[in-house]
């Protein structure tokens, strides 16, 4: 398995970060495989995959590039940088690190990518860094930026739900939910960040940034033992714009707008984050919030100046005794290079 040691320093100098890069990459890794993973997402594939594939059949070379950057289990590093972490940079001050790459090292991170030798056309291409960036800026101007205000909502609440898992139950906690099944804290300091069989690294003390993306994929990486980054995917009752299925027997016992709030809290929100999910007025939710804290269905905790409301256990237990009476798994449910996880 692929681990790293991680200092107490850089535990305590770690950051969450968004990022429009890594954003757009992850959704470059969905446009290319064609795969979705819910409703939305499967809705957003139909509306750009057509012309996706439409810009890598006029660009040929583009095609064979894209291929290779996203390797079989290793991404090309160029394509997958690691953010700065100092402040969160736009878009174009993230591809202007792609754009900076050695056109002769381009090549070879394209080597290691595909675990072979790569593709003549490619090897003799003098461009590959202005290429990527080039598909880059068209997945980003076509298929992420319409949409980033919503998205960024989405990942500004998987940070306030995750920094508040984090104050709760500590670090081993807070990385064991990242990329559940792949990622997980072994003690001792060390990190399993995958399950493949990739050399121990040490970052004793860099600095480690955890970037949140709202396609179901993941990936780290690293710029020496300076600064490291695990890109992982956020929470998938987030990420679906379409949310979870309130069941009926839940909606007739509550109204269907207080449970379409409940069946929300399995993970941390706040008041702003539940009106941006459910759409629903801010008085509305809070009116419904205050029902809920009566019966005793949800709690109510504070993470910095954020207020966050989840299930109690009463909640938890009436939410999953309905899924299971309706047969559906989704509510609460978390899905789930640069190194592929």
């Amino acid at each position: 398995m692929g681990w790293w040691r991680i200092g107490a320093d850089t535990l305590a100098g770690s950051a969450f970060v968004l990022s429009p890069l890594a954003e757009t990459v992850a959704s470059l890794k969905t446009l290319h495989t064609g795969a979705s993973t819910h409703p939305g997402e499967r809705v957003w594939l139909r509306h750009h995959l057509p012309a996706y594939r439409g810009r890598l059949a006029s660009e040929p070379l583009d095609a064979l590039l894209v291929g290779a950057a996203l390797g079989r289990t290793w991404n090309a590093d160029f394509l997958t940088p690691t953010p700065p972490g100092d402040r969160e940079r736009t878009f174009e001050e993230e591809v202007a690190a792609v754009l900076a790459t050695e056109p002769g090292a381009a090549v070879d991170q394209l080597a290691v990518a595909v675990g072979g030798p790569v593709p003549e056309p490619l090897c003799s291409a003098r461009d590959l860094p202005e290429r990527l960036a080039a598909v880059l800026r068209w997945v980003w101007r076509e298929t992420v930026l319409p949409e980033w205000a919503r998205r960024r909502r989405i990942l500004e609440a998987d940070v306030t739900a995750r920094t508040a898992r984090l104050s709760r139950d500590g670090w081993a906690a807070a990385l064991d939910e990242l990329c559940p099944g792949k990622m997980r804290w072994l003690g001792d300091g060390r990190l399993q960040v995958n399950t493949r069989d990739y050399p121990a690294r040490s970052f004793e003390k860099g600095r480690l940034l955890l970037v949140p993306v709202t396609p179901a994929t993941g990936w780290v990486s690293w710029e020496g033992t300076e600064r490291s980054a695990i890109v992982y995917p956020c929470a998938g009752v987030l990420a679906d714009a379409a949310g979870p299925v309130v069941p009926d027997a839940l909606a007739t016992l509550l109204g269907a707008a207080r449970a379409g709030v409940l069946v929300r809290l399995g993970s941390p929100l706040s008041t702003s984050q539940l009106v941006t999910l459910t759409g629903q007025g801010l008085g509305s939710v809070g009116r419904h919030l205050r029902v809920l804290l009566d019966a005793g269905l949800v709690r109510r905790g504070r993470a910095g100046r954020s207020v966050l409301y989840e299930w109690t256990e009463a909640g938890a237990v009436l939410v999953r005794a309905q899924d299971r009476h309706a047969g559906d798994p989704r509510p609460g449910a978390l899905r789930g290079g640069g190194r592929s996880l």
